[in-house]
C-alpha cells in the first residue's frame, strides 16, 4: 500500500469577469498563502458551495440537473471560437472577459 495518494483532477480553463477590486484581493490573497490565483478562486468557490446549506439542498433537486452551462470554457487546442458566448437572461451576448496578466 502506498504511503501517499495522488488524486488526479481534471482542470479546465474558463473566462470569468471579476470586479477590479476583487481581482486585486485575489492576487493579494494568493501572495499571502503562497498559491496561484487559480487555486484561490477554486478553493474559495469550493468552500462557499460546501458551506451554503440552501445550495446543497438545491443540488439534491431535479432542477439542479437541468441547469444549462453559461460558464465560458476554453476547450483544449485553443479553439475559443467554437465555444458560444455566454448569454444574459435577456438573450444578449456577454462581452469577452478582461484578462489581467497570466492566470491560466
Amino acid at each position: 500500500m502506498p504511503l501517499i495518494e495522488v488524486i488526479q483532477t481534471r482542470h479546465i480553463s474558463a473566462t470569468v469577469r471579476l470586479d477590479e477590486a476583487t481581482a486585486t484581493l485575489v492576487d493579494q490573497y494568493a501572495a499571502f498563502i503562497h498559491a496561484s490565483a487559480d487555486d484561490v478562486i477554486d478553493k474559495a468557490l469550493t468552500y462557499v458551495f460546501a458551506k451554503d446549506r440552501d445550495f446543497q439542498a438545491f443540488l439534491r433537486t431535479p432542477e439542479a440537473s437541468r441547469v444549462s452551462s453559461v460558464l465560458r470554457v476554453r476547450r483544449a487546442g485553443g479553439n475559443d471560437a467554437a465555444e458560444p458566448p455566454a448569454t444574459k437572461p435577456n438573450g444578449a451576448a456577454e462581452p469577452a472577459g478582461i484578462q489581467r496578466g497570466s492566470r491560466a
